[in-house]
């Protein structure tokens, strides 16, 4: 096997939503409500909903393209990025130059479902506005290049039943997954723990679709010294998915939910085998605790459950077997600092050569646990022989994966008219997060 004869699925990347992603999913009644980008006094573009405006640090989420010195938790403009990181597009083209045959993309303005949307005054109005994301997503982004993205859909925070609906109406639709706060009563949600998620996750099961659970979300639940330097919120949000998988594994919910797939997005792997280790230990000594695992072992309930992802994990993968090689799947990160982008083959390729990783195993680590995961046919649309990173790169001959400064991208595209925002005072909007 050759690293051209890879198959590659990335189930963690990125999209940056477009200035006018609601024109043409919000009902015309509610229009000139819906959420809009606008550029600030500063140059930085800013979503507006209901009078609060949302800077997203796009010196992070949309640095592919960048010299690295360029990067920093710093707002930015549509016109600065490379534009296939809001159009689908230009994605398919830079999915082809790395070889990427399918994706499946978070939201970049999440922010709005969890804070913004659950404290807007008007609830209704919120709902509209994430159901119009979510038909975005699914009919227009992820439908443009069928075989390309595997859908993923949020839900409401604010209110279970309404979550649950939307579960069933985007189930319909053919999602195959919900993103979802890693901890949520980090963020003054109820926990897993709790069981008030339960119907949600009821659903999820009914409609056999996913629980995906990103870093970032278990934030709120460490607090860290005041000096702290910027590179602990680099470092330090995959190590605490093991508390998520804690969680999760010692509380009711899998016991509950026996056929409950969740997803560790952006995880890492290389934690796995001590925590495995431990638990086990932990749960054939601490006997007086008296936990149920259904005759099973802690880490055999985890094997059921976790797909395990990564984007570079070498000591991960040379300890593939003690997590178990049909839960680890891999991923890009595109279009954040952590990709790998335009190099994702390499980068892949390199760390399973030096862990030893025969043919077989590739497939599995590389595509195939993440079909069969998230249900889903990889060579439905495309075939199987046009899926391999050699054949898609032969399509993208042309694409240039030159890395530009902001200034020089800005220019690029505003003479293009790519990503152009109205500029706008933003005199009666309020707080900006």
């Amino acid at each position: 096997m050759q690293q051209s004869d890879m198959i590659l699925i990335s189930i963690d990347d990125h999209s940056i939503e477009p200035p006018d992603m609601y024109q043409r999913h919000v009902p015309a009644k509610w229009l000139d409500q819906a959420p809009k980008v606008v550029r600030g006094s500063e140059g930085a573009d800013l979503w507006v909903f209901q009078g609060q405006a949302t800077a997203t640090p796009f010196g992070m989420a949309a640095t592919v393209g960048w010299p690295r010195e360029e990067w920093g938790f710093h707002p930015g403009s549509m016109s600065e990025m490379r534009p296939g990181c809001f159009d689908v597009h230009e994605r398919v083209r830079d999915m082809n130059v790395n070889g990427v045959l399918a994706s499946m993309c978070f939201p970049t303005m999440a922010g709005f479902n969890a804070r913004t949307f659950s404290e807007a005054a008007d609830k209704q109005l919120s709902f509209i506005m994430l159901q119009a994301y979510n038909d975005w997503h699914i009919d227009e982004w992820c439908a443009t290049y069928p075989g390309r993205f595997i859908p993923l859909g949020i839900v409401p925070m604010w209110d279970v039943d309404l979550a649950v609906r939307e579960v069933r109406r985007i189930a319909r639709k053919g999602c195959r997954a919900i993103s979802f706060l890693e901890a949520p009563h980090g963020q003054g949600w109820p926990s897993f723990l709790s069981g008030y998620w339960d119907p949600m996750l009821k659903a999820l099961v009914d409609e056999d679709m996913v629980l995906c659970l990103h870093i970032g979300g278990a934030w709120d639940i460490v607090q860290l010294a005041p000096e702290a330097p910027v590179d602990h919120s680099i470092v330090i949000p995959s190590q605490l998915t093991m508390l998520t998988a804690q969680d999760l594994l010692f509380g009711p919910t899998l016991r509950r939910f026996p056929k409950l797939r969740v997803a560790l997005s952006e995880g890492g792997i290389g934690w796995i085998p001590f925590y495995l280790d431990r638990i086990d230990r932990h749960f054939q000594n601490q006997t007086w605790i008296e936990g149920d695992f259904g005759g099973k072992l802690p880490s055999e309930v985890f094997r059921e459950h976790f797909l395990a992802c990564f984007i570079t994990d070498p000591a991960g993968l040379k300890m593939r077997h003690d997590i178990g090689v049909d839960v680890i799947a891999w991923e890009c990160d595109y279009p954040h600092t952590d990709t790998t982008w335009p190099e994702s083959p390499e980068f892949v390729w390199n760390e399973l050569q030096n862990a030893g990783v025969p043919d077989a195993e590739i497939h599995q680590i590389t595509w195939e646990n993440s079909a069969r995961f998230f249900n889903w046919d990889p060579f439905g649309h495309v075939p199987k022989e046009q899926a391999t990173v050699g054949a898609l790169r032969a399509q993208a001959t042309d694409v240039d994966v030159t890395r530009m400064s902001r200034a020089q991208w800005r220019r690029r595209n505003e003479a293009a008219g790519v990503g152009r925002v109205e500029a706008d005072g933003l005199q009666d909007v309020g707080g900006l997060r």
